[in-house]
């Protein structure tokens, strides 16, 4: 096939192929562990599984609402109310999702246009700059303090301009398990105030956080909840990373413009799936006992790791685990996790390449999500380096 010859101005021109991609196929072509990208190994509920697959045959197999359907959100809301104690109308306030990364594009979408100021917080996810770059947005990029992972309250004071249109959090935290405290609530609250700033908050890990934590949702409070789109994940609390699900909640005038941008993006999620976390939920064991799961692969993993030449970084949420390396090697970051893979055979994820400008601290991400043979494996390669 001859090759379209027309001059391309690339939307991404930095943007390559992903580190989760390149380490993942490194991993499989090296027979390593894999402990780099984000993902259980494990299986999810039977119960959930059969119900799916019970709703297929019951014929839920078309088009859902756009909104997605309202048993589910249903759920969701009395949830919400439950865990956070914040009334989110199911008709107006939340919509479903294919997946955390879908609502988070989408309410940047609806939100952010040219010449815009997006505050983020690094390091960060991989998808929050690219979005706001591919909607004519200014990333301004904050570091956060280094080795707590908290924000830098003058830091960020001082980022705020009258360009300023949406701030993005992210608690727990990936990659470094941190979570944002009362103080953090407090400067956002203050800082915000009287202003039309738009904070944008990822909790797609809300359900897996430590050591008698409770998460700080920012639908708790309600100055900052007028102003708020929150995305969750039902494939991280489910252990279903595959099926993409997640859900947006947002005040009535904020979701209708989320909403406009959501149906033109993929209209609607699947159907037989939501039917099935619909009565899935009905259970509060099967979301609210997830961090007791985790909490324990955490341990082990640290466990195992006591003896090693790593230094351990506290973890407070998500299923990361930072380990630091100079004592071991200078080797840059993005270098050193490539050698680890290979001679070692174990799979990472270099903390630099969550900055928009490298930052290395010699830290490597390890995924903890994990069978506890796969743990233990991991664990025993990672104690002879």
């Amino acid at each position: 096939m001859l090759a379209f010859q027309g001059p391309i101005q690339s939307k991404l021109p930095k943007a390559g192929t992903t580190i989760f991609s390149i380490m993942s196929q490194l991993a499989h072509a090296e027979n390593a562990i894999n402990l780099s990208q984000g993902f259980p190994d494990f299986p999810c509920s039977e119960e959930l599984i059969n119900l799916v697959h019970a709703y297929m045959k019951k014929g839920m197999n078309q088009y859902a609402p756009m909104q997605g359907i309202m048993p589910l959100r249903e759920r969701i809301s009395a949830k919400i109310k439950d865990l956070y104690g914040c009334d989110y109308h199911p008709e107006k306030e939340i919509t479903i999702t294919a997946g955390g990364t879908q609502a988070l594009y989408t309410a940047i979408s609806a939100w952010i246009r040219p010449g815009d100021e997006v505050i983020v917080f690094e390091p960060c996810y991989d998808s929050y700059i690219p979005a706001i770059e591919m909607n004519g947005g200014i990333p301004i990029c904050m570091q956060l303090e280094f080795p707590t992972f908290q924000i830098n309250h003058e830091k960020l004071r001082n980022s705020i301009s009258a360009k300023t249109k949406m701030i993005i959090l992210n608690t727990p935290h990936n990659p470094t398990g941190s979570v944002i405290g009362m103080e953090e609530i407090a400067l956002l609250e203050d800082i915000t105030k009287g202003t039309d700033i738009v904070i944008l908050s990822d909790e797609v890990y809300e359900h897996i956080i430590f050591d008698g934590e409770k998460h700080l949702s920012i639908s708790r409070f309600p100055n900052l909840a007028e102003r708020s789109m929150i995305i969750f994940s039902f494939g991280k609390t489910f252990h279903v990373t595959g099926w993409k699900m997640g859900y947006c909640l947002a005040p009535e005038r904020l979701m209708t413009e989320f909403r406009k941008i959501h149906q033109f993006m993929v209209f609607s999620a699947n159907t037989p799936i939501q039917y099935a976390i619909a009565e899935f939920m009905n259970d509060k064991k099967n979301y609210d006992e997830v961090h007791l799961l985790y909490q324990n692969k955490r341990d082990l993993f640290a466990n195992l790791l006591s003896g090693s030449r790593f230094k351990i970084l506290p973890t407070h949420g998500s299923y990361f685990q930072l380990l630091q390396y100079d004592s071991i090697t200078d080797e840059k970051d993005t270098e050193y996790a490539i050698r680890l893979t290979k001679e070692a055979g174990v799979a990472s994820i270099p903390i630099s390449v969550f900055y928009n400008t490298p930052v290395d601290h010699k830290l490597l991400r390890f995924c903890f999500a994990k069978t506890e043979q796969t743990l233990i494996a991991a664990a025993e390669r990672l104690c002879k380096v």
